[in-house]
């Protein structure tokens, strides 16, 4: 770790290119394979479904409520606390031929029956499909529009090479979290969803402040190739890199293991995130700049018309 965080460090980041290459690669490959096969597994707010709140007289433990609807036929039901340990969000998926009413009945009759004290039935909420199909479009709309977005930011403020690097690594990055969903199976909800996009904010801003160092290097470096360059740059800004993920990976892991069941995705897939995005900043979108040919002369400074003439005495 001191060699990691030390300023005299020399890593050939870019030596290892196309091992890093073929490894994601097969990792891509695998995600969309299994994004094709498999798909996500979808919450109720993208499916539709019921949504029952309910109120106990005193705490009562997630498990126990869980194994109950269990018992009752009610496997897939999602059990969470809302606010207190007295009160409880119970999420059920769509059951063919049979009506949310229904459902809420008897999901408060095998709870009631249960408890030790009295149940209260405080509200029901159904999800319809429609809805659901509204949320996926929109979701997928979100994440579409956001990558749109940076490849216009990027090409503006640094090369157009450098905003195809940083879109690729974005793609690379929610690919691979996308594709852990659904080989994993793991739920995938709206928080899930947010926590995709947070990914896409931080993995840019890890890539912009390695690609600000390059264009730095590639006006001050005079001798050296566009590739001794680019692991100058890399190695010049490892420490902050990695003092940023640690410092973040702490806090949702934090939130991974006390955080409880309702975050636990969430935090999953930032978790994730932050891991891949760190990877794709170094070799990603580096390596995609580096393949498309940037060079010391796309960066330089546009010399003015006549500027020459305006510095005589």
């Amino acid at each position: 770790m001191h060699q990691l965080l030390s300023s005299n460090r020399n890593f050939n980041f870019m030596g290892r290119r196309r091992l890093a290459l073929a490894v994601s690669g097969v990792l891509i490959v695998v995600s969309l394979v299994s994004l094709l096969l498999r798909g996500l597994s979808f919450g109720i707010d993208f499916t539709g479904g019921t949504l029952i709140e309910v109120g106990y007289e005193q705490a009562v433990e997630l498990e126990q409520v869980r194994r109950v609807l269990a018992e009752s036929g009610f496997e897939e039901a999602q059990v969470q606390q809302f606010g207190t340990p007295q009160d409880l969000l119970i999420r059920l998926a769509p059951r063919e031929g049979v009506k949310s009413s229904e459902l809420s009945d008897k999901v408060f009759a095998a709870l009631s029956k249960a408890a030790d004290g009295r149940v209260e039935l405080r509200r029901v909420e159904f999800v319809g499909p429609q809805v659901g199909d509204e949320l996926t479009e929109d979701g997928a709309l979100a994440v579409l529009v956001a990558l749109m977005a940076i490849l216009m930011y990027v090409a503006v403020r640094f090369e157009w090479r450098f905003a195809v690097g940083s879109v690729a690594a974005l793609v690379h990055d929610v690919t691979l979290t996308l594709g852990f969903f659904s080989i994993t199976q793991l739920e995938f909800d709206l928080t899930v969803l947010a926590a995709v996009l947070a990914v896409i904010g931080y993995s840019l801003n890890d890539t912009i402040v390695v690609f600000d160092r390059i264009r730095e290097n590639f006006r001050k470096i005079r001798k050296g190739t566009p590739e001794e360059v680019i692991n100058t740059s890399i190695n010049q800004t490892l420490s902050r890199t990695l003092i940023t993920s640690l410092t973040t990976l702490v806090v949702l892991l934090a939130l991974f293991f006390l955080g409880g069941e309702i975050i636990h995705n969430f935090s999953l897939a930032l978790i994730l995130g932050i891991v891949v995005g760190t990877y794709s900043s170094i070799y990603v979108a580096s390596t995609a700049a580096l393949m498309l040919g940037v060079s010391k002369a796309d960066l330089m400074p546009v010399q003015k018309e006549g500027a020459q003439i305006d510095d005589m005495p």
